[in-house]
């Protein structure tokens, strides 16, 4: 197992900002996700080195990155005003297909036939 095992010593200069900000994390670090400083720094390298180097085959890759993000955000809006809305929205569609009844329509008075004694205007009536 010693064989497997490579020891390297690091040193931070804290009138770096960068160096400070670094040791500063590893000072903070949460002890019961991370286990060692081995861990996080093998973690951060590797984190690193794979998008320094898919940045360097795609150029465009942030850019598609951060559209995607963009994109993910008008979607999780969309989403909860849907959320928000479809039911009161349904509702109403719901309601307005339901059978109604029958409206009071304004009476107008039924015309009444000619009491047969009656005169009658036929000029008026267009006869």
């Amino acid at each position: 197992m010693a064989a497997n095992i490579r020891n390297t010593n690091l040193r931070f200069n804290l009138e770096k900002d960068l160096q400070r900000k670094a040791w500063e994390y590893l000072q903070t670090m949460d002890k019961q996700e991370f286990r060692s400083y081995s861990q996080v720094i093998a973690l951060a390298l590797v984190e690193y080195f794979d998008r320094y180097y898919r940045t360097r085959e795609d150029p465009y890759l942030e850019t598609r990155e951060r559209e995607e993000r963009f994109v993910d955000q008008i979607l999780k809006a969309v989403e909860k005003s849907l959320e928000q809305y479809l039911p009161l929205f349904l509702s109403g569609l719901t309601a307005g297909l339901a059978p109604r009844e029958p409206q009071n329509k304004a009476s107008l008075p039924l015309s009444k036939e000619p009491e047969p004694d009656a005169e009658v205007d036929w000029e008026f009536l267009g006869e």
